[in-house]
């Protein structure tokens, strides 16, 4: 009785690691898919190519996943991001403003 219990434990054990291995090499491609990446499928892929290549791959993936966010792009420099384009356009708007102000004074005094 004891040597089936043990050796359902092992299948059990067994099992497990191999879904815990696939799981965890999926966690690149869940990240790059919660960051709506421009790469996932390829992401996705080398993931299942590193679980042939000994884990080899597996952190460049994970690097790989967590560099893009959609709100900042790549994130390299803050240059063109959404909020300073943002900021910059307020900036021109309020200084046409003043500007459109200044020419109809100038236009009614006239």
């Amino acid at each position: 009785m004891l040597d089936y219990f043990a050796l359902g434990l092992l299948f059990f054990v067994g099992l497990t690691i191999f879904y815990g291995i696939i799981v965890i090499h999926d966690i690149p491609y869940e990240i790059s898919k919660h960051r709506n990446h421009p790469h996932q499928d390829a992401i996705h892929v080398a993931g299942w190519v590193s679980l042939f290549t000994l884990h080899v791959l597996w952190p460049f993936l994970w690097i790989w996943a967590t560099l893009y966010r959609e709100d900042r792009g790549w994130g390299f420099s803050n240059e063109g991001t959404v909020s300073s384009e943002v900021a910059d356009l307020e900036s021109k708007i309020e200084a046409l403003s003043v500007r459109i102000n200044t020419l109809e004074s100038v236009g009614e005094q006239q």
